[in-house]
């Protein structure tokens, strides 16, 4: 007897940039896609929103490049990294692409022109849905249970993909004897909470973004859209209990002991809501962690925010995972295709990937200590040739370029 749920080939929980970018490269590779969405968009994001120059290449091959450079982003042509001293180096946005420079934009513009990119080109999309739970076939995932505010319902999919970001909403509730076991992200020592905010008058230097190194944390500043700046930081729990959980005050008394920050954000004043994280750590978790469930964006690794390639990593897992699924449609519902298709993405997945994050993983613990920071990017300063190579570092590899 055939099913009354709704069948598609795949389900994507979350429609930030991993998941649309994952739906639109499915759907216009011939797969039936729903798309669940927890919000309704456009919505605010704590992010960095710096969208890094290999980024437009990504847009151009999901047909949004013009719309994401007519939202007003501003355009930027270097990151300047300051030590708590003020001693300074600088990263051009040309070392990541020659033909292309970063942009500062939005995440609620970013994800909402993504978003309706994705619906034109047929993407099935449920906004303000939860994806509660999973269906399993035996030990294999076999669709979703959605919840939304007129009920709840049930859709079955050949793949389901997890991008929730860091909740993992999907991937936590594989049972564990289903398949092999989440490799866990490697946790700091002491647990941090990240806050953002779009600041009006800031003293930014034009077309930048700034980071700064300051006691147990970091943070980055670049402007957007509608003249604003958007702040970013990380700090310790226990400094931000100090600071009795405002951010402003967290603001003021830490990241401004960073004397590029203080100077910076001397008379800024923020436009519009503070928002708050807690962060447990960063790495990578399972990619593939059951037959019928891949993970992408932040599911599959969360990737040190300071280094600009959050955004990129999400677009090019979105598309990894959709690649791995189209590569077995014609055969997407055969048993032996899940295992082959797990690994294969999970191959492709750690070539892709692994190199970055363990890179970025040493560059952390530099940022993390104000005298270590201020002697890497003294060091750093010394040579060009270096600096470029430690950037390129923080990217894939041309030879593994989409």
């Amino acid at each position: 007897m055939k099913s009354s749920k709704p069948e598609y080939d795949v389900i994507i929980a979350g429609a930030g940039p991993a998941g649309s970018s994952a739906a639109i490269h499915l759907v216009t590779g011939g797969a039936r896609v729903l798309l669940v969405e927890q919000k309704k968009f456009p919505r605010p994001k704590l992010c960095g929103e710096f969208i890094s120059p290999e980024c437009l290449n990504h847009f151009e091959r999901l047909g949004v490049a013009d719309q994401m450079l007519q939202a007003g982003g501003e355009l930027i042509t270097q990151t300047v990294f300051y030590s708590r001293s003020g001693r300074s180096v600088k990263v051009p946005s040309q070392w990541f692409d020659s033909k292309n420079v970063a942009l500062g934009l939005s995440r609620a513009e970013m994800d909402h022109r993504l978003l309706e990119r994705a619906r034109s080109v047929g993407v099935e999309i449920k906004e303000d849905t939860q994806a509660s739970g999973l269906l399993m076939e035996g030990k294999r995932v076999a669709g979703v249970q959605l919840k939304s505010a007129t009920g709840a319902a049930e859709a079955t999919a050949a793949v389901v993909i997890d991008a929730t970001g860091r909740a993992r909403s999907l991937a936590h509730r594989v049972p564990e004897q289903s398949g092999p076991q989440d490799n866990k992200a490697h946790h700091q020592r002491a647990s941090l909470v990240a806050f953002k905010a779009h600041l009006e008058n800031t003293r930014a230097e034009p077309h930048t973004c700034e980071i700064y190194s300051y006691p147990g944390g970091y943070g980055g500043l670049s402007q957007v859209e509608n003249g604003l700046s958007n702040l970013c930081f990380i700090a310790a729990s226990k400094d931000v209990r100090e600071c009795e959980s405002d951010p402003g005050t967290v603001m003021r008394k830490l990241v401004a002991k960073n004397s590029r920050a203080a100077q910076t954000l001397a008379d800024a004043r923020p436009h519009d809501q503070w928002l708050a994280v807690s962060l447990e750590g960063f790495g990578r978790n399972e990619p593939a962690p059951v037959d019928g469930l891949l993970t992408a964006g932040d599911s599959a690794a969360f990737i040190d925010p300071f280094t600009g390639s959050g955004m990129l990593m999400a677009l090019e897992g979105g598309e990894l995972a959709a690649h791995a699924i189209l590569k077995h449609l014609p055969d997407l519902r055969a048993a032996q295709v899940y295992e082959s298709m797990g690994r294969d993405y999970r191959e492709q997945y750690h070539r892709r990937f692994g190199s970055r994050l363990r890179v970025c993983a040493m560059l952390r613990r530099a940022a993390f200590v104000p005298s270590l920071a201020d002697l890497v990017i003294g060091f750093f300063g010394l040579s060009e040739r270096l600096r470029h190579s430690f950037a390129q570092a923080t990217r894939a590899k041309a030879s593994q370029s989409t």
